[in-house]
C-alpha cells in the first residue's frame, strides 16, 4: 500500500476512534454508553416530599453511573446522553401522573429555570432538553430574578435561604395544574422555591419530578409498587 494511502487510512481510523469516545458510565472505549451502564439508567421511581411538603418523584439515584452520565451531559456537552436520561425521566413523569389527581387534563410541565451563565456555557437548558427527550412539551413559566450562590457544599437550611425569593412565574391566565421538573434534587429547596413562585402566580402545583435524587440528603426511598 502506498505511504500516502496508508497514512490516510490511519488518520481515518484514529478519527473514528476519537469520535467513538468512551462509555460515560465506565470509560469503556468505543461506545458512548455500554449495555451494562445503559441498564443502570433504567428508571426505578422513588417518592418523597420536600421540606415544604411538595411530593417529588425521582427516576434514579444520583450516584455511580447515573451521576457520571448527568455530569457528562451538564459539564461536558454530551447531549446524546439526554436520550437515555430523558427516557428515565419520562418513566418518572408517567408514575407521577398516575399518582396524582389531575382530572382529565394533563398538567403543565414547568422546568426549573437555567441561569443565564449556565445557558451561555452549555448552549442548552438541561431540564427542558430532558423533557423534550422524554417526548413531552415544557412550559417555560419560571424565571430567575436574582443570582444565587452555588448550592454545592451548602446544608439544607443554607440552601433554602440561598434560593428563597430567587424565582418568579408568569401570571396564570387560569388556575392550571403544574408539575415542576428538575434534573437533580438534593434537599428540595429549589423545588420549594419554584412551587412558591408558581403558586403566587396563580398556578396549582401538584408535585415535582426529577431525573435523579442524591442519596445523602434527599431521603428518597424506592417505591415498592
Amino acid at each position: 500500500m502506498p505511504f500516502a494511502e496508508s497514512w490516510s487510512s490511519l488518520v481515518d481510523e484514529l478519527a473514528a476512534f476519537a469520535l467513538s469516545g468512551c462509555c460515560a458510565g465506565c470509560d469503556l472505549l468505543g461506545t458512548l454508553l455500554c449495555d451494562e451502564c445503559g441498564q443502570a439508567l433504567i428508571a426505578a421511581p422513588m417518592r418523597q416530599k420536600t421540606p415544604g411538603g411538595l411530593p417529588v418523584t425521582a427516576a434514579l439515584v444520583y450516584r455511580a453511573v447515573t451521576a457520571r452520565c448527568i455530569r457528562r451531559l451538564k459539564e461536558e456537552g454530551e447531549t446524546l446522553l439526554s436520550r437515555p436520561l430523558g427516557t428515565a425521566l419520562g418513566t418518572a413523569l408517567e408514575a407521577a401522573i398516575a399518582d396524582g389527581a389531575y382530572g382529565a387534563e394533563w398538567p403543565l410541565l414547568v422546568p426549573v429555570p437555567t441561569s443565564t451563565a449556565a445557558f451561555r456555557r452549555r448552549g442548552y437548558r438541561v431540564p427542558e432538553l430532558l423533557i423534550r427527550r422524554a417526548g413531552f412539551a415544557s412550559s417555560r413559566l419560571l424565571a430567575s430574578v436574582r443570582s444565587t450562590a452555588d448550592q454545592r457544599g451548602l446544608g439544607a437550611l443554607e440552601r433554602g435561604r440561598n434560593v428563597s425569593g430567587s424565582m418568579r412565574a408568569r401570571h396564570a391566565r387560569d388556575a392550571r395544574e403544574v408539575l415542576v421538573i428538575d434534573d437533580v434534587v438534593t434537599t428540595g429547596a429549589t423545588l420549594d422555591e419554584a412551587a412558591r413562585a408558581l403558586t403566587t402566580a396563580g398556578f396549582r402545583v401538584r408535585g415535582a419530578v426529577a431525573l435523579a435524587a442524591t442519596p445523602r440528603h434527599s431521603g428518597f426511598q424506592a417505591n415498592a409498587s
